[in-house]
């Protein structure tokens, strides 16, 4: 009887092109640590986001920045400016510098500069996680504390130390993967409204994270690990309106508060002035700035803050591998 020495068939990878390991964690932190003084920056800013939430600091959240940044030299510009601006009002708001690198996609896209630092497709993560921590660690010896929104559970490992205040997206603020994610990280997180102006699914995913989880992820060694959390009870609504048109009108905060109350929620609430609120038109961004200005010196304190997207410039510009045909400092 002959036997076959031809291999079985693959079952396995077959639609992988390429597997490429990264740096763990613990190595790129150790070439990037935190200053002593950006440490300080971070601990006293995740302090005071908490004070906010629970209102034992009756200041207002001001989460301010590019939608997203591409451009490493223009963010340390536009850092250094909001810095200033940040130290200016203290006494009236707590300024946060929104700093997102990764954009989750309806379809396709860029997917933000940690997937994609050289706008090109070429996909250099090692780059973009070593140019993110760089950036967010400049930002901190600045003294100005920083949010990002957060897409996947391994990033986290590589830059979280860093950052403030997290976000879930409206696109994903239904996953389990997220919501589970959210439940270990080490700082406040804000839940936005899904795509279709629903509050449900926000409000779920803060009862969520606010329990225990255990789930795959890795470990500072790169490892892969089960990652077992204790919960995270310092979750926020965020309000980002939705498909049939905004949610900022005192009726519909009012609103935002009930469901938030009757779920056993901190009736707390933080308004995208940007997305579906503005139309996505970011001039219109000032007038949800003052009409929730508004509700809030007329006595409404369920709003701790807003979210607005800002640059060195108006408007908005395509990406495009050449750099040099970018406007500096529009996003």
């Amino acid at each position: 009887m002959k036997t076959s020495t031809t291999a079985p068939p693959a079952t396995a990878n077959l639609r992988i092109r390429s597997l490429e390991p990264l740096v763990p964690p613990a190595r790129l932190i150790a070439t990037l640590p935190l200053s002593p003084a950006a440490t300080d920056t971070v601990l006293a800013g995740r302090q005071a986001v908490e004070q906010v939430l629970t209102g034992d600091d009756d200041r207002l959240l001001a989460v301010i920045g590019p939608c997203s940044i591409h451009d490493i030299d223009a963010a340390r510009e536009y850092a250094a400016l909001l810095a200033g601006l940040a130290r200016e009002l203290s006494d009236r708001l707590l300024v946060v510098m929104r700093v997102y690198f990764e954009k989750p996609r309806t379809t396709v896209g860029w997917k933000g500069l940690i997937n994609d630092p050289h706008l090109d497709d070429s996909f250099d993560v090692a780059t973009g996680l070593r140019l993110a921590r760089s950036l967010l660690i400049e930002i901190a010896a600045m003294g100005l504390p920083a949010a990002t929104e957060f897409l996947e559970p391994i990033t986290p490992q590589y830059i979280a130390d860093t950052i403030v205040l997290g976000a879930i997206g409206a696109r994903t603020t239904e996953s389990p993967t997220h919501r589970q994610m959210a439940s270990g990280l080490s700082m406040p997180v804000g839940f936005k409204n899904s795509t279709d102006g629903s509050l449900q699914a926000a409000i779920d995913a803060m009862h969520a994270a606010r329990t225990p989880h255990s789930f795959l992820g890795i470990d500072n060694g790169g490892g892969t690990c089960v990652v077992s959390t204790t919960g995270n009870p310092s979750g926020v609504l965020m309000l980002r309106g939705g498909r049939d048109g905004t949610n900022y009108s005192a009726a519909m905060l009012a609103d935002a508060r009930t469901q938030l109350e009757r779920a056993g929620l901190p009736p707390r609430m933080i308004v995208d002035c940007s997305h579906a609120n503005s139309g996505k038109d970011h001039r219109r961004q000032s007038i949800v700035w003052r009409d929730v200005i508004e509700q809030r010196a007329a006595g409404d304190h369920s709003i701790v803050g807003l979210m607005l997207e800002s640059n060195l410039h108006a408007g908005k510009q395509a990406v495009s591998s050449d750099r040099a045909a970018l406007a500096h400092g529009v996003s």
